[in-house]
């Protein structure tokens, strides 16, 4: 077997530019449709005291080194949101950042280690607005890419369908008959040993030392995924509070938070949140995923002080985050994240 030549190579380049040329052609739409509804871009600094405080997401890390020879600790960011939300408390009310962020251990056809992130953040305004967004990008970017349906892996999507809204809890029980919030309690606590009797009876593969959070992320990727955003997209929503990072309760009920994501052909393309501004829970929260994160991988990441110190301040919000590229391959029809990025890593 021959081996690929690089995407550098003038054949290869030719072939993979009409797709690099509408990925150019979509981002200059969304510009355009930001600024058309008042949003100011903004630009944040790509290294961070702390990478996020999520269990899951692994970073990259470096040091400064100062003037005077003293060494700091220093992470790029896997997501623009920390610095955003310091805007916000500083006074700004509709802000975008689009720019590269960077994830370790993550490399495939749906991820790679540095890739686009389109953030954007509504002052004073329910996280629904955000889902509205999510619709007009998917029409905006067919559109652009002269696209009527959105294709992946035999999964279909018309993107200007009107998309579907899904609880997380009707998921459950549509695709897995499991009744998650009976495992939930009011003040959002789980319980694992009553959702790890309910996969046992539905089939599904547990382990003894399965957290609740491992049964519910492997319904999701075994049962549920495959099967969200077909015909139109699919926005899954009221998201268990255990399951909230940075999102608030739901007022509706007091076991769900305000989170939804955003699905195409089985594809997540984005996460959006009524934001929580409790600096005080969002301390709580982060403190679980870190030991969790220890437990899991031996190594924990800093808290930024300065964002929940802004936290305190913010004002309400919904925010959300789209991977771009994602975006991108669905729209042109591309069949892995690399053929719509123009310089992939190495």
């Amino acid at each position: 077997m021959t081996e690929a030549s690089p995407w550098w190579t003038p054949h290869v380049h030719a072939d993979r530019r009409p797709r690099l040329m509408l990925r150019n052609a979509i981002a200059a739409s969304l510009r355009d449709w930001f600024a058309a509804h008042d949003f100011v871009e903004v630009e944040t600094a790509a290294l961070q005291i702390s990478p996020g405080n999520e269990a899951h997401l692994a970073a990259f890390a470096t040091e400064a080194v100062g003037p005077d020879g003293v060494r700091s600790p220093l992470y790029l960011h896997t997501s623009p949101e920390f610095a955003c939300k310091k805007l916000l408390a500083a006074g700004e009310q509709r802000i975008f950042s689009f720019g590269p962020v960077y994830r370790n251990r993550e490399r495939g056809p749906l991820h790679h280690p540095e890739f686009t992130m389109l953030e954007w953040y509504r002052v004073g305004e329910a996280y629904e607005s955000l889902m509205l967004d999510c619709a007009a990008f998917l029409a905006l970017a067919a559109t652009r890419a002269g696209a009527t349906r959105f294709s992946f892996r035999g999964r279909d999507c018309d993107p200007f369908a009107e998309p579907e809204r899904l609880t997380v809890a009707d998921a459950f029980s549509r695709h897995a008959g499991i009744d998650l919030l009976a495992t939930v309690a009011a003040d959002g606590s789980t319980d694992r040993d009553a959702l790890y009797a309910a996969l046992t009876r539905a089939g599904l593969r547990t382990a003894p030392d399965d957290s609740w959070a491992d049964l519910f992320s492997r319904v999701m990727v075994e049962k549920i995924e495959p099967f969200l955003g077909q015909g139109r997209a699919t926005i899954l929503c009221e998201y268990p509070l255990a399951e909230a990072a940075l999102a608030r309760p739901s007022p509706r009920d007091p076991r769900v938070a305000e989170r939804f994501e955003l699905y195409c052909c089985g594809v997540e393309l984005a996460n959006g949140f009524g934001e929580l501004t409790d600096a005080e829970e969002q301390r709580r929260r982060f403190i679980i995923e870190m030991d969790e994160k220890q437990r899991i991988y031996g190594e924990r990441y800093p808290l930024d002080e300065d964002f929940l110190a802004a936290l305190a301040i913010m004002p309400p919000a919904s925010g959300i985050a789209l991977g771009f590229d994602r975006l991108v391959m669905l729209a042109t029809g591309a069949q892995k994240i690399e053929d719509v990025i123009w310089t992939p890593v190495a």
